[in-house]
């Protein structure tokens, strides 16, 4: 299938749009290296960007979870890699939080 053709002002305002939610991702992911937002607020959040996050980048922006920590959980839980927030069942939501939770 043929992507739409766009108009330079819809493009411009395409590209707006995914600069705003990449701002969005990197605040949310640098709040949890933080401990502002907990693991439990991002994964029962209504809000789009935690929604549409991958579990991977918010497992790795836990303060001491590398890629490696963050894949083997993912591994055991069922959980696949490009999963996102928004797409887990409330089971591997437990049991992220389970392991994850301090």
């Amino acid at each position: 299938m043929a992507l739409p053709k766009m108009t330079d002002e819809q493009r411009a305002a395409a590209l707006e749009k995914a600069k705003i939610a990449r701002a969005k991702r990197s605040a949310l992911r640098a709040d949890i290296k933080a401990g502002k937002t907990s693991l439990a607020d991002v994964l029962s959040s209504d809000d789009d960007i935690a929604k549409k996050t991958k579990v991977k980048q918010i497992l790795v922006s836990l303060p001491g979870v590398g890629a490696v920590t963050a894949q083997k959980a993912m591994e055991e839980i069922g959980i696949d890699e490009n999963r996102r927030v928004g797409g887990l069942g409330s089971n591997q939501k437990e049991k992220l939080l389970a392991k994850f939770a301090k």
